[in-house]
């Protein structure tokens, strides 16, 4: 009986293995297989360019990262004058806070005229407010209304000689202005000289 068993197995077995055979869409026989084609002449003639060229490509690689380096630090150089030195040195550099010379000029004139008049005080405290102006025009918010005329003679923005006239015309108002002693036309003279000192001093640049 086993026997038999066996052999009715083996004989399934071998059916199953001639349908396979016989299976179409199958290929068992790899040996049979097609070669593929060779490539293409234009493929070798282009490997043959490139490897001729080869060595180029490393001078142009190390040549693109030098430029990329070097880019990179441009950009970190102007980020850093753009936000550190130049702010610095526009912070170091003096204000120029002269009036146009047009306008300087005629305030003088105007001065002139109180002063032929006999109004020398007048005339010199004229020319105290509108230095005044011209500073609080240049610097918005610097001259605050408590500010007194000396706290802005001590701002330390204006460049000395243009700050010790403005001092001294501010101190000839305040003796006469508010200390009542009387003002000639030498006091007048020297006032006149200290505002174009004021105005027209190369010290600001």
């Amino acid at each position: 009986m086993a026997s038999d068993a066996f052999n009715a197995s083996e004989q399934k077995l071998a059916a199953a293995h001639q349908a396979l055979l016989h299976t179409r869409g199958l290929q068992l026989d790899f040996k049979a297989a097609p070669q593929p084609p060779p490539p293409p002449a234009w493929i070798e003639d282009v490997l043959r360019a490139l490897g001729a060229i080869a060595p180029i490509f490393k001078f142009v690689f190390w040549g693109g990262l030098a430029l990329g380096a070097a880019l990179i630090l441009w950009f970190v150089a102007r980020e850093i004058w753009e936000t550190r030195l130049k702010r610095k040195a526009a912070a170091v550099a003096p204000a120029d806070w002269r009036p146009e010379p047009e306008a300087a000029r005629a305030l003088l004139e105007e001065a002139d005229r109180l002063a032929a008049a006999g109004r020398f005080g007048e005339a010199i405290h004229l020319l105290l407010f509108r230095s005044i102006d011209d500073i609080a025009g240049r610097r918005p918010g610097l001259v605050r209304p408590a500010l007194t005329s000396r706290d802005i003679a001590r701002l330390d923005q204006m460049p000395p000689p243009a700050r010790s006239a403005f001092a001294r015309i501010a101190e000839r108002v305040e003796h006469s202005f508010f200390g009542g002693r009387p003002v000639g036309s030498e006091d007048f003279a020297q006032a006149r000289g200290d505002y174009e000192t004021f105005a027209f001093s190369e010290g600001w640049s």
